[in-house]
């Protein structure tokens, strides 16, 4: 009985080292085919954002089985994140890829990994240039902020007519205006201010009359802009003609709130919501998530520009294989602008 039960520990004992054997095996697969079989380093700067959701889930597809990589969420915060690179960085990473919490808090990152010859792949959320010249493998994937605004006005002109000067029934009052209101992401983001700044610009280079009856903050969070929309529809009333918002995830929480006021009616019973209705109010987003995509089948949603997941990470994954098989060559299927940015088109998605 004694030799079994030191025959039944044993057993046990191996069944507990099969997963930390399974992993030693997995690094010497990774060391025998590839240079570099430590991880990487991607860095999320939180785990909340509906489109970072996807994006990282689109950056962790394409890197399984071509290179090892570990995710960190950072909450919002850069000091976490900071902590967050100097663990990885500890851990032997020889690339990051990072998501930061804040755009100026690149500097001091690309300064230390200078130091220590080490490259990183900055994503979705855009260093000053400046930053990045100091470092020759430090680069940026990501699309153009003023694109996805000036995509955005031009979905709510070819809903409003082409005609500037002779809008057609969705001017409900008539007067020869658009009244707006704008779901602004976060004061001061780069990408919010641009978004902004170029959606009222590109009405106003057409020569439509948008009249903004207010922009409101919510911080690129579906449950305030659910909040921001109730005021502004308290205030504002079927006076509003159009929501304008910086990314999906206010849109559709300015959605939820129009569905309990009961501005968006099926009228016909096909179980989608008919933008005839005299009571209807276009919505317009940003990033293309899947709920985004589903409340535009639905007709909740009238339309989003897609900011491209699956695009971005193939483009990351292209050029983080690139930097660990030892440089960029000839052969790598991106343009890199001025040696710094692979750059990804917004593209527009209704029903239409």
């Amino acid at each position: 009985m004694k030799h079994l039960n030191e025959l039944n520990e044993a057993n046990g004992k191996m069944r507990r080292a099969a997963p930390f054997l399974f992993v030693l095996l997995a690094a010497f697969s990774f060391t025998a085919c590839r240079k570099t079989p430590l991880p990487a380093g991607l860095f999320i700067y939180k785990e909340e954002d509906l489109f970072m959701r996807s994006l990282t889930a689109d950056i962790q597809k394409e890197a399984e089985g071509r290179f090892p990589l570990v995710t960190y969420y950072s909450l919002d915060s850069q000091i976490i994140q900071n902590e967050q690179i100097e663990a990885s960085l500890k851990s032997g990473a020889p690339l990051l890829i990072v998501n930061p919490v804040d755009r100026l808090g690149a500097h001091a990152v690309v300064n230390k990994l200078k130091a220590l010859d080490i490259p990183v792949i900055f994503f979705n959320r855009e260093p000053l240039e400046d930053d990045l010249r100091i470092w020759d493998k430090a680069w940026y994937v990501g699309a153009r902020a003023e694109q996805s605004g000036r995509m955005q006005a031009e979905l709510a002109m070819e809903l409003f007519g082409e005609n500037p000067h002779d809008l057609n029934e969705y001017d409900r009052n008539g007067d020869g205006a658009i009244q707006a209101v704008i779901l602004k992401g976060e004061q001061g983001h780069q990408d919010a201010e641009i978004r902004t700044a170029t959606v009222i610009k590109a009405f106003a280079d057409e020569g439509y009359n948008l009249d903004v009856l207010s922009t409101e903050v919510a911080n690129w969070n579906r449950d305030e802009g659910y909040e921001r929309m109730d005021d502004l529809l308290d205030r504002f009333g079927e006076g509003i003609e159009l929501v304008l918002s910086n990314n999906d995830a206010m849109a559709l929480g300015a959605i939820s709130i129009m569905r309990q006021r009961g501005i968006f009616k099926d009228t016909n019973g096909n179980r989608v919501i008919d933008k005839d209705d005299a009571k209807w109010i276009p919505v317009l987003g940003i990033d293309g998530v899947p709920d985004a995509v589903g409340h535009i089948k639905d007709g909740y949603l009238y339309g989003t520009v897609l900011n491209d997941s699956a695009s971005m990470a193939q483009a990351i994954a292209e050029l983080s294989l690139a930097i660990l098989d030892g440089g960029i060559g000839d052969d790598f299927p991106y343009t890199v602008t001025d040696g710094k940015y692979i750059w990804i088109d917004y593209k527009t998605f209704t029903l239409e």
